[in-house]
């Protein structure tokens, strides 16, 4: 999975010292194992993976114009989806880092993933522009419709409380989806950091990234493709 993320350009001196330092753990134990696909994976391999995912995402679709609806392609052609792939990389500082991560650090690590998950929403309504803005229209959601202008707001100017919420009300995502998001979204939040806000632990937040990877592998699997 790796030769994904190097065909992206990714940081592959970056990659290979982290799962080094995993696989050269002593104790099996000290791996963090979490279970992706049925399979024991280290948290580096599902970034590994993730970075994989997020780099033929952003390869096919900013490159959807000529197939897809004209409105959708011109979003998804402005759309940074070369971000999603560095962020994705950036994972790789969190759960490659001596453990337990400090209170700093995990909160920077939500604030990652927080911004990947927020992408892949957007994405998602992007791709289904035209239904999203026929939705929109209908039922004047006032998370996604601007009643000064009288137009749904674009996808890539929603923040993440507006998607999850559309996404909510047009039951797109399942219960156990939605709670999932909520917390991802909870401990994210924390980015401002003056108030308190709950953030976790360690283990947490690398079981997160198992089930974001699961999460947009759910995404892709609904995108329509030529």
């Amino acid at each position: 999975m790796l030769s994904g993320a190097i065909r992206c350009g990714t940081n592959q001196r970056l990659l290979y010292r982290w799962r080094d330092r995993q696989q050269s753990a002593s104790d099996p134990t000290e791996m963090n194992l979490f279970l992706v696909q049925g399979q024991p994976r280290a948290p580096l391999t599902v970034v590994e993976l993730i970075v994989a995912k997020n780099c033929d995402l952003a390869g096919f679709w900013s490159q959807a114009s000529g197939w897809a609806p004209p409105e959708a392609a011109d979003l998804l052609s402005k759309s940074r989806l070369d971000r999603q792939q560095s962020l994705s990389v950036s994972l790789a500082h969190w759960a490659g880092a001596p453990h337990p991560l400090s209170e700093g650090d995990l909160i920077l690590a939500w604030a990652n993933l927080g911004s990947l998950v927020e992408g892949a929403l957007k994405l998602f309504l992007c791709v289904f522009y035209e239904d999203y803005k026929a939705d929109a229209e209908k039922t004047k959601f006032h998370k996604v419709y601007d009643s000064k202008t009288g137009k749904p707001r674009d996808p890539d100017r929603l923040e993440l409380e507006g998607l999850s919420q559309y996404f909510k009300k047009a039951e797109l995502l399942t219960e156990e989806e939605l709670s999932w998001l909520a917390k991802v979204q909870a401990r994210r939040n924390a980015i401002h950091s003056f108030r308190h806000r709950e953030i976790g632990d360690t283990g947490e937040f690398l079981a997160a990234l198992v089930e974001y990877y699961d999460f947009l592998e759910g995404i892709e699997s609904r995108l329509p493709y030529p």
